[in-house]
């Protein structure tokens, strides 16, 4: 395909392709003097322009992809062509899976992937199951004396614990979880550290120290003292691989520990934190999941699945996802030069009129009743799709419907104050805390 040669430009047209259409400079500057969320210009340029849309937020465009075709283009039909070159995560994570990319990638992935799926998922059933009765014991107590608790510290804590039991075999601990809250911190400030690396590394030094003081505790556990009570979990696995394997280091290890924790613990809790929010507003889904089925059975199970999708529509796990495009191409018919910037936002995907009915809307039915959702695969995508999708789906779905099975029936938060707004980071969280006391 044939290119502009000016620097910074996109593609000239050609037979092949049409330029991407590109947002007006001067409302990426009134966007810039206002201060407001990325996501904001990103919907401008979505509204105006399409599925496909340039952005020029530096000294080159980026190209922003919302529409169901182009998405599944990028990330399913030819994830070779679009490739992540780095995770903003990676002064956390290092060079675990989710930062990983080649054939590191794909030994790492192959390792983790039959833990997620069938007979591996069967392995932490239980776990999860512990965690949420813990988690609903500590409501119960909330409950009887009406002590104010925040919800998103509280899913937090169940998501942690039950990641925690899947990796060591072993309940959280209230030393340990004292100490991952710095995982949670580091999170939080990723987006605004300094592109430096050294400068943003000292940001969070103290932070980083106390995760890799944990993270080699409970290596060094699970090396010489054996599984926990629960039998072994994924950092047996690893340990077990850098036996045959020696690109596992305890430094790799640590890093698919580290990334693992995030990974199991920061998406599902703020969900859980969302779905809540929603609820507060729509009393009513509460209520007509549980009537769906009596306790226990599938149609109540697909009704409680059904509010955490419409949650994750809304706010999902991943609301942006960067790649980089490896060689000229042709995307939703406009050409697309070799390392262009690329970034598929399912957050507005979901959001799309043309896709979802009032889109706006809380509205779990969209997940029980066929026809309410698009079937173009690229059209749900909260945990991406194609090879790079989320390795820990169905385990996220899983924990999440196991908790809400036993707290919807016995509790509502009632919210002393909610949060005005969201946070764009790592993840969609609330900008605020979440404080509530419990009927029931």
């Amino acid at each position: 395909m044939a290119t502009d040669a000016r620097p910074g430009s996109l593609p000239s047209p050609s037979p092949a392709g049409r330029r991407v259409p590109e947002l007006d400079p001067a409302l990426v500057g009134q966007w810039q003097a206002g201060g407001g969320d990325l996501v904001d210009l990103f919907a401008q340029a979505c509204d105006r322009l399409g599925g496909v849309a340039a952005i020029r937020l530096g000294p080159r465009p980026t190209v922003l992809v919302t529409g169901p075709e182009a998405v599944r283009h990028v990330l399913a039909l030819h994830p070779d062509r679009y490739v992540k070159r780095s995770h903003r995560a990676r002064l956390l994570i290092g060079d675990g899976v989710l930062a990983a990319t080649g054939e590191a990638w794909q030994r790492q992935r192959r390792l983790l992937q039959s833990q997620f799926t069938g007979r591996g998922m069967r392995r932490y059933e239980q776990r999860i199951t512990e965690a949420a009765r813990t988690a609903a014991a500590r409501w119960a107590a909330y409950a009887r004396t009406g002590e104010v608790l925040d919800v998103g510290e509280e899913m937090r804590r169940f998501a942690l614990d039950t990641i925690w039991r899947s990796l060591t075999g072993h309940p959280l601990d209230a030393g340990t979880e004292n100490e991952l809250a710095a995982v949670s911190a580091v999170v939080a400030v990723l987006p605004g550290l300094p592109a430096d690396g050294a400068a943003a590394h000292g940001a969070v030094a103290a932070e980083l120290a106390r995760i890799d003081a944990v993270a080699s505790r409970a290596i060094a556990a699970a090396r010489d003292i054996g599984p926990g009570p629960d039998g072994p979990g994924l950092l047996h696995v690893l340990l077990d691989a850098a036996g045959t394997r020696p690109e596992y280091t305890d430094r790799l290890i640590r890093d698919e520990l580290v990334t693992l924790l995030v990974a199991g613990h920061e998406t599902t809790a703020t969900t859980l934190t969302w779905l809540y929010l929603l609820l507060e507003e729509n009393p009513e889904a509460r209520e007509q999941a549980l009537a769906a089925g009596p306790e226990g059975s599938s149609e109540r199970r697909q009704a409680v699945q059904a509010l955490v999708h419409e949650t994750l529509r809304l706010y999902p796990s991943a609301w942006i996802l960067p790649r980089s495009a490896t060689e000229d191409d042709v995307l939703a018919g406009y050409a697309i030069g070799a390392d262009t910037d690329v970034l598929v936002c399912p957050y507005l995907t979901h959001r799309d009129p043309e896709l979802w009915d009032d889109p706006e809307r809380f509205d779990p039915a969209r997940f029980t009743i066929p026809g309410r959702r698009p079937a173009h695969p690229g059209s749900y995508l909260p945990f991406g799709i194609g090879p790079r999708a989320c390795l820990g789906l169905q385990f996220a779905l899983r924990e999440s419907t196991v908790l809400l099975e036993h707290l919807l029936p016995a509790h509502t938060p009632r919210f002393r104050s909610t949060p005005t707004g969201a946070a764009y980071g790592i993840t969609v969280r609330p900008d605020g805390p979440t404080p509530a006391v419990l009927d029931g």
